[in-house]
């Protein structure tokens, strides 16, 4: 009797105990919902910024992590589950928190720079990020691009922080305890901070980077707490503890701050900061937040994510093509960020991050152009005309301060990838009609790129092996330069949009010049293999030689991927391989083939190979930028109903608004990109020609809402699964019987109507005057 009156108070005492969590966590997992916003339609219900973010080293679906941000905002906010310094940052299969940090992050492989985070603990102080860091569930925690929220188990504390451009409003709901605490973490590489009790503030600086900066560079920030401080301690060098300090400095540093706290107790903190100064970090919290709420901050964030996002509207039955959508329309509108701030005159400047000095003007980072040029400016130029304008005024800017364009910047220059493409993404936005920039000085500096080989501030900025690209037409295989081919193919490209802006600015001598260089693809074309080869400086080619080599002569691929990359002469290319039959079957044979490989130059299977190995499409690598244009050439070729298939197959398999739904790296929004246009039912395979390339529409309905007012309308007609094929189309009522689109038609607004079936028809816009633009067949040149 005794056993069973034990185990019934035993059980009543579980279930008080029960009821309690329960009141509890209904109170702490949702201390938001009586400010959630309400608006008339709300697209980004729609977004997961957790796609992509199941990744590491080894294997990329997107290597992203959640960045609570506006759009192209200059600070961006991502909670911590790696240590400090670790690029895969937020891993979404680790089980515990150690803070939410101030991120700038590009891509894991270039890493991050003035970071900083904040981290609420209670009981036993922690500090240590190994050992303050706190269990999680993704089932109580919320990642919108406006606002995050998680709960720290160990803690019984919610966090939740949403952005401005510059600064970010945090709220941390407590238990009631005597030991409640708020650390900032000033990271390592440098740091400083000062605890100000009587101003309920918490100053200092961060200096960490991963290279880019200046000798000067500091990140100076100010958190401001609507508590008063009951403690103040301070860490030093090492995790050495400093009690009751208000002030420490040097290789990593962090702040203390206590305090008691009531059961559901919210502690409020407003953080911003500055580039330029302690006191620009103060106006810019002062400016962006001020006095207002958590929820009037929120408000204003999830306003400018709904005000983006809306200026495409699509329609479609299946939720998880809208939550993939809008998913990756985020990510295009993340990159690059706004590295400028507003003065006290209200006047824009920057700290630039290539001489050190705080300049007038604008000026944009954290971008590497070998994966932007091909979709992302392409698509500012059609829907943010206003915002490209400004990157491009931040060119004229680097461009001066440095004396070189960017290829790879965070913050300043970084050695990273390859090319020469500054000079598409310049052009492009010229031709599209992007005004309020130094056009002259622009074209003076591609032209510098293409012509001085030396001075360069690192390898991938102008171009590596200029002098024999421009003696022989193309940079050896047997001179030392990594990557030649890819790089000839490269420059070849970038030579003609330098070609089409000069033309279009009236310097015909220049622009022939170029469009000359611009065929020096063809000498790397081996008629033995109908494949593009590393060749040596006497003219032989490479040998032995193997297609299904990565690496050596390309970059991140193999011949197979490159040999493609012909953006502005796929005519020509089709004519070195003999003809339309001969072009498709080699394009049939990439996909066709089993997914083999030599991965002999790295040593080790690379993440990307792995990627292209598991996705059951051949030798086709999707996940990787070199190719992801190749599936549109069929246009060319007379077959548009293959471009038509595998777009919709690499739509439909390749993404899902899932943890794991990239295919690969994404890349400062280029994957996501290629998905947006792509579900659009176009896309430009080749910047600087003012054509978008037709593929398949994904979406029933999709409505451009332009920045000149009009709009543009597609609509695909018994459209659906297995409806992939266009039977026909009609552009503002008139047939329409070919496979692009011009820039102009876009912008100047109408309705494109495609009528889709299952099977194909090959007699809609096979005709060669059907098809896009090449250098061979143009008759403007």
């Amino acid at each position: 009797m005794k056993l069973i009156m034990t185990n019934y108070l035993a059980k009543g005492i579980a279930i008080a105990w029960m009821a309690l969590l329960f009141v509890s966590c209904g109170n702490q997992t949702n201390p938001d919902s009586n400010d959630t916003p309400k608006t008339k339609k709300e697209l980004l219900s729609y977004v997961n910024p957790l796609m992509g973010t199941d990744s590491d080293f080894s294997l990329s679906n997107g290597n992203t992590y959640p960045a609570i941000a506006t759009p192209w905002g200059m600070n961006f906010w991502t909670p911590m589950t790696s240590k400090m310094g670790d690029g895969w940052t937020y891993k979404y299969d680790e089980k515990t928190i150690r803070g939410i940090k101030q991120t700038h992050q590009p891509s894991p492989w270039i890493n991050d720079y003035a970071a900083f985070s904040l981290m609420a603990v209670t009981g036993e102080l922690k500090y240590n990020e190994e050992e303050r860091a706190s269990h999680f569930s993704h089932k109580a925690e919320t990642v919108r691009p406006d606002y995050y929220s998680v709960y720290l188990a160990d803690y019984d504390v919610v966090a939740e922080v949403t952005p401005t451009e510059r600064a970010a409003h945090f709220r941390f709901t407590f238990p009631e305890t005597d030991q409640a605490f708020i650390l900032l973490d000033g990271f390592f590489k440098g740091s400083m901070v000062k605890v100000l009790p009587e101003e309920r503030k918490i100053i200092g600086y961060c200096r960490n980077n991963s290279g880019g900066v200046p000798e000067n560079f500091h990140n100076y920030f100010v958190a401001e707490f609507d508590k008063d401080f009951e403690i103040t301690h301070t860490w030093g060098d090492d995790w050495s503890l400093q009690e009751n300090t208000t002030e420490n400095k040097g290789e990593h540093v962090g702040a203390i701050i206590g305090f008691k706290t009531k059961r559901g107790e919210a502690v409020h903190v407003k953080v911003a900061s500055s580039f330029i100064s302690p006191e620009q970090a103060q106006l810019n919290l002062n400016r962006e937040i001020g006095s207002k709420t958590f929820k009037e901050t929120r408000d204003e964030a999830t306003k400018a994510w709904e005000e983006e996002l809306g200026r495409i509207d699509v329609k479609t039955d299946n939720i998880d093509h809208l939550r993939t959508f809008y998913s990756c329309l985020y990510r295009v509108l993340l990159f690059p960020r706004k590295f400028y701030e507003f003065d006290s005159n209200n006047q824009i400047v920057h700290y630039s991050p290539y001489n050190g000095q705080v300049l007038p003007g604008y000026m944009f980072t954290d971008n590497g152009f070998w994966d932007t040029f091909r979709a992302v400016f392409p698509f500012f130029n059609m829907m943010y005309p206003e915002l490209n304008s400004n990157i491009m005024e931040g060119l004229v800017n680097t461009y001066k301060e440095s004396g070189w364009l960017p290829e790879w910047a965070s913050p300043g220059h970084r050695d990273c990838m390859i090319g020469s493409n500054s000079a598409p993404i310049i052009a492009d936005a010229h031709l599209s009609g992007i005004e309020g920039f130094d056009k002259e000085v622009l074209l003076d500096a591609i032209i510098k790129n293409a012509t001085v080989p030396d001075g360069r501030p690192v390898n991938s900025v102008g171009r590596a092996g200029l002098d024999y690209y421009n003696e022989l037409g193309y940079v050896p295989y047997d001179v030392g330069i990594h990557e030649n081919a890819a790089r000839t193919l490269e420059y070849a490209y970038a030579d003609f949009t330098i070609a089409q802006m000069a033309k279009s600015l009236g310097q015909d001598d220049l622009a022939e010049t170029y469009y000359q260089k611009s065929l020096n693809y063809k000498k790397l074309f081996d008629p033995s293999t109908k494949l593009m080869r590393g060749k040596n400086k006497d003219g032989s080619f490479q040998s032995p030689f193997n297609p299904l080599k990565w690496g050596d002569a390309f970059t991140e691929g193999n011949s197979l991927h490159y040999t493609w990359s012909v953006f502005h002469d796929v005519q020509g290319l089709i004519d070195l391989m003999g003809g339309n039959q001969e072009f498709t079957g080699m394009l049939d044979g990439v996909f066709n083939m089993p997914p083999e490989y030599d991965d002999s130059y790295y040593g080790f299977t690379i993440h990307e190979i792995r990627e292209m190995q598991i996705m059951n499409m051949g030798n086709y690598a999707h996940g990787n930028q070199p190719i992801q244009h190749m599936i549109y050439l069929y246009n060319y070729a007379g077959q548009p109903w293959k471009s038509q298939q595998k777009v919709r197959e690499v739509l439909t398999k390749l993404y899902t608004p899932a943890p794991d739904g990239y295919c690969g790296d994404e890349d400062n929004g280029q994957t996501s990109a290629w998905y947006v246009f792509s579900a659009l039912g176009f896309y430009p395979v080749a910047p600087a020609t003012n054509q978008y390339v037709i593929g398949s529409p994904l979406f029933d309905e999709a409505t451009l809402h332009l920045q000149n007012g009009n709009t543009f309308k597609v609509v695909a007609a018994q459209n659906g699964e297995g409806q992939h094929f266009v039977q026909n189309a009609t552009l503002n009522g008139k047939s329409f019987d070919q496979t692009w689109l011009s820039t102009e038609m876009v912008q100047n607004g109408g309705t494109l109507q495609f009528s889709m079936g299952s099977e194909p028809n090959e007699s809609w816009a096979t005709a060669e005057d059907s098809r896009p633009y090449s250098l061979s067949n143009s008759k403007e040149r």
